[in-house]
């Protein structure tokens, strides 16, 4: 049984599995390149990401100093000031540490280049301009939103190996070699392949000691057509995200972005939370669940991390595995109660999403359901709507039903929705519109545009598991749903308390919807 290892400096650590390297382009490694380039889009972190942990390997093996950029477009979709905030807070943190082209870099042998394009299209250039000094690209990768048609994009573009690196899970996304349409099977699978990869992680702090040569100077001529962030975007000093051509009536959220913020509320939820897990998970007050969603979405704080810290937590080593897995929710992880049940979320739901979302283009489209899905909602589709919202209404809280509008309210607001309410108000969209296809692109295009989370393969995961992917059918059959399992605000409210959380999201609640 492997152990469980932290790695610490890059000298002497142990090569990024193959499993988790994939190939973009046939283009060759040019050894007289002036750097090797990390194009940093996914894993937004310094530490425990094995895309990083990569580059370094080619600095060693090439001797050549390291440039890290990370840039931000304007015309993605659904591109507002929350999501640019979120990410630009980050990289002001990552200024901090390793400099950029306005400064000593502070880290020897790594230059930092934080990029926000100022208008739509003027990024266009920049990443082949750099390859085209470089040795090789490396990038993260991530299998959802448009970033693998971007990177396959660039890899057409670049004349330089361009590689992608997968830091997203504890198992590589490559070892599943099919798509697993029930949790069941997924933990089944995972049970039994995952132990070989749990002595595998990241380097904990690569550029600690990083020894590398001297840093590399951008050339002037390429820091005048794509100059980089401005200090004051990255300080947050108002008016600066006014300037840029986004949706600015999705206002940032309160949540800050960036490895430190991530490292704080995982030691919160570790200290404070984790204990009283299986208590109150679904408590929509003093809720016990994580709100590490986003963070790991934007790629601030690892997965391999987050593992490291519950197994420190809990005194944990692999030796406590069960023998043998049977895909049981309980008892194979030898962990407490709480946390096992924490870290089933945590490692099966959320890597489930991640095995559907690589393997399967249409991840998005209703047509990916399962076909037991598709059939029981068809028998139902002409059933009588006692109500019928359209986008619009929905967006605005503008329903009949008190509790889902102040849940749509909190995603408004905050850019988050307490766990379990996300699950009634993805039931409720698909109850409340004129088709369930209507209904699927309510909740993506809400979610999308509000969440922080969203955009990823486990928020998909979610949508769909409202319309009945990953899920079994229900009786009783029912109108609408069919043999979909049913919720509803009335047990939701017999169940939890929801009372504080109605005044904080209510009708009367402080606080303008937009705003």
């Amino acid at each position: 049984m492997p152990s469980l290892t932290v790695k610490g400096s890059s000298s002497g650590a142990r090569p990024v599995p193959s499993l988790r390297i994939r190939n973009c382009n046939i283009a060759a490694i040019n050894p007289d390149g002036d750097f090797v380039l990390y194009w940093m889009i996914a894993n937004r972190r310094l530490r425990w990401n094995y895309s990083l942990d990569r580059a370094l390997e080619h600095c060693h093996e090439l001797g050549k100093p390291l440039v890290i950029l990370e840039a931000l477009r304007c015309d993605y979709p659904w591109a507002s000031d929350r999501i640019h905030q979120f990410v630009i807070e980050g990289m002001a943190e990552k200024a901090i540490r390793l400099g950029h082209a306005e400064a000593v870099a502070a880290v020897q042998g790594v230059t930092y280049y934080p990029y926000v394009e100022p208008v739509r299209g003027a990024g266009k250039g920049l990443l082949a301009t750099l390859a085209a000094r470089a040795c090789v690209v490396v990038t993260d990768d991530f299998p959802c939103f448009f970033l693998p048609q971007m990177v396959a994009a660039a890899a057409r573009k670049v004349k330089v190996r361009l590689e992608a690196v997968d830091s997203n899970g504890l198992l590589p996304m490559r070892a599943a070699a099919q798509v697993y349409i029930r949790a069941f099977d997924f933990r089944r699978f995972l049970q039994k392949t995952l132990p070989a990869h749990l002595g595998d992680a990241p380097q904990a702090d690569p550029l600690r000691k990083p020894e590398l040569v001297a840093e590399v100077a951008i050339p002037e001529e390429i820091l005048r057509r794509w100059p980089v962030a401005a200090d004051a975007l990255l300080r947050g000093e108002p008016g600066e995200l006014a300037k840029l051509p986004i949706d600015h009536a999705v206002g940032a959220a309160a949540t800050a972005g960036g490895e430190a913020p991530a490292q704080k509320l995982l030691s919160e939820f570790l200290g404070a939370k984790l204990g009283r897990y299986n208590e109150d998970r679904n408590q929509p007050e003093q809720s016990a669940t994580s709100e590490l969603s986003a963070y790991l979405h934007f790629g601030f704080v690892s997965a391999h991390e987050i593992f490291a810290r519950v197994a420190e937590r809990e005194e944990w080593s692999p030796e406590r595995l069960a023998l043998k897995g049977n895909g049981s929710r309980e008892g194979w992880w030898g962990m407490s109660p709480a946390a096992e049940a924490w870290v089933d979320q945590f490692v099966t739901w959320r890597e489930l999403g991640y095995n559907f979302c690589w393997q399967r283009e249409d991840y998005t489209e209703y047509e990916s359901l399962p076909d037991w899905v598709r059939r029981t909602l068809a028998e139902h589709a002409k059933d009588v709507r006692t109500y019928v919202y359209e986008l619009e209404q929905f967006e605005q809280a503008e329903t009949h039903d008190e509790l889902w509008n102040a849940a749509q309210r909190q995603l408004v607001r905050e850019g988050q929705m307490h766990n379990y309410l996300r699950m009634l108000w993805g039931k409720k969209i698909l109850e409340w519109s004129r088709t369930p296809e209507q209904a699927l692109d309510v909740m993506i295009k809400l979610n999308n545009k509000y969440a922080l989370d969203g955009r990823n393969p486990n928020s998909y995961s979610g949508i769909f598991w409202c319309l009945g992917r990953y899920d079994r059918p229900w009786a009783p059959e029912r109108p609408i749903f069919g043999m979909i399992r049913y919720m509803s605000s009335d047990n939701t409210a017999r169940k939890f308390k929801v009372k504080g959380y109605l005044r904080k999201y209510g009708a009367g609640a402080t606080g303008e919807l937009f705003g």
